[in-house]
């Protein structure tokens, strides 16, 4: 699950056995909303006398957010110069990599080395936006290595919802649920 304390609650309410895995995709995803785009921001407006360091920093989201692998060939320059040029937005680049190892298969005594350096190394950083991040993210510890002994993930359950996401909105929404659901149920034949 994602790190929403609601859905902690409940699930600790009426299923006091459960354990709870925290989804790599929604914890990236808050690092990305929480830290990168905190920093990206503090950096552009510590720049307003460069106005061209200035846009090309703020212009930098979306690149900053991708995976290494997934930023195309020809913004690779872009992003490797927005990178040399900021201490801060390479830092927390470099972070976002590194918080992502945590997901990597292994064993419990090698995932707490590496987080306990993650955390220090997000404290040592000085980039208050990370730290404070880190400090958020320690109470979350026993969802995250439970990743360790529980490999799985939501992909496939974010992807469905998507897809019904689109399927609504290209309807423009729909005044009958049932059949809403029968047109779910068509996109996704096989064990109800």
């Amino acid at each position: 699950m994602d790190m929403n304390t609601a859905f902690d609650l409940e699930v600790q309410r009426h299923c006091p056995r459960a354990r709870i895995v925290y989804d790599l995709f929604h914890v990236v995803a808050k690092y990305g909303r929480e830290v990168i785009d905190r920093v990206r921001v503090d950096e552009a407006n510590g720049l307003k006398h460069d106005k061209s360091a200035r846009q090309k920093v703020k212009r930098g989201r979306w690149l900053l957010l991708r995976n290494p692998e997934n930023v195309p060939e020809e913004q690779r320059p872009k992003l490797e110069e927005l990178l040399a040029a900021n201490k801060a937005l390479m830092t927390t680049y470099i972070m976002k990599t590194s918080l992502k190892e945590l997901w990597q298969p292994s064993g419990a005594w090698q995932w707490r080395c590496r987080w306990k350096t993650w955390l220090r190394m997000a404290a040592e950083s000085e980039i208050e936006s990370l730290s404070r991040f880190a400090r958020r993210l320690k109470t979350y510890w026993r969802g995250i290595l439970a990743r360790v002994r529980w490999p799985m993930h939501t992909g496939q359950l974010e992807g469905i919802n998507n897809r019904i996401k689109v399927m609504k909105r290209m309807a423009y929404g729909y005044r009958d649920s049932d059949f809403f659901f029968l047109k779910i149920k068509a996109a996704f034949p096989g064990n109800p």
